[in-house]
């Protein structure tokens, strides 16, 4: 499938259960708290994407200048959150998204967001762009396993969807990759372009002319969250680290690893799911 086609119908990105009962138990209450509903929006890729996707829309007058949750839940009313949430596709079986362990795929995502927020603190981009561009870098894998199984289970055989090796090897077997589709997914959601452009170019932000340094937050953080999930040692953290995305954000893998958020020696297969 080409890309252009493949974002024109794209599919209904799977939510995580536990966020969609947990906002609309919050969205019950006469006047729900702020804080619980960012902190339920911000575990969940796909609903993050229709509410940024609905606070960037003509309705708001505010196109491509929503970047982050906070200020989306600050537009939209209860009963339009109301409405959004409980429109949402439940994912969590194994037939979400055939070929993608959906439970792994939230928590890399979540994962991700939370180091992307840490690391744009440090290099002085703004923390609630790098979240939001954490937490949605992947949908794209889940897009494309949902318009085209047949090739992307393909690619599967050869690596893994969370892959380090992931963008490189869809790249040459198909065209495009992950990155492309979300990037053209977030274009039409009308995100704002910081964000946009973290997607497009987050697996090679300094190469090919481009200097993105948001993409360069969101490279790193996908590889500790990706290292993270294949449970990879010192020596395999070492020899993996982008170093060159690293130097010219002045970070180094020492830094990198410094600024996790997370307890990385939980179980990769535990249930993290809190902002």
């Amino acid at each position: 499938m080409e890309l252009n086609a493949l974002l024109a119908h794209p599919a209904a990105l799977p939510s995580l259960p536990r966020a969609v009962a947990l906002l609309m138990s919050e969205l019950a209450h006469p006047e729900p708290s702020l804080r619980r509903l960012n902190q339920f929006f911000g575990t969940d890729p796909a609903l993050a994407a229709r509410l940024l996707e609905l606070a960037n829309s003509p309705a708001f007058q505010m196109p491509r200048q929503i970047a982050g949750i906070p200020e989306a839940l600050a537009l939209l009313g209860t009963a339009q959150l109301r409405t959004l949430v409980s429109t949402a596709t439940l994912g969590g079986s194994s037939r979400s998204v055939p070929g993608v362990n959906m439970q792994q795929f939230w928590r890399y995502s979540l994962n991700t967001a939370k180091l992307a927020r840490s690391l744009a603190g440090l290099v002085r981009q703004n923390q609630i762009a790098a979240y939001s561009a954490g937490l949605l870098h992947a949908v794209g894998e889940l897009a494309l396993h949902l318009a085209d199984p047949e090739r992307t289970l393909a690619v599967n055989t050869l690596v893994a969807p969370l892959d380090l090796r992931r963008a490189k090897i869809e790249q040459r077997l198909l065209g495009y990759c992950y990155a492309d589709v979300t990037a053209g997914l977030a274009r039409r959601w009308q995100l704002p372009e910081v964000v946009v452009d973290a997607l497009q170019h987050h697996n090679a932000p300094f190469e090919s002319n481009a200097y993105e340094p948001l993409g360069g937050v969101i490279h790193l953080a996908a590889w500790r969250a990706r290292a993270r999930e294949a449970e990879l040692g010192e020596k395999e953290l070492a020899v993996s680290f982008p170093g060159e995305v690293g130097l010219t954000l002045g970070l180094d893998i020492d830094m990198v690893l410094q600024q996790d958020p997370i307890d990385w020696t939980a179980r990769p297969d535990g249930d993290d799911y809190v902002v």
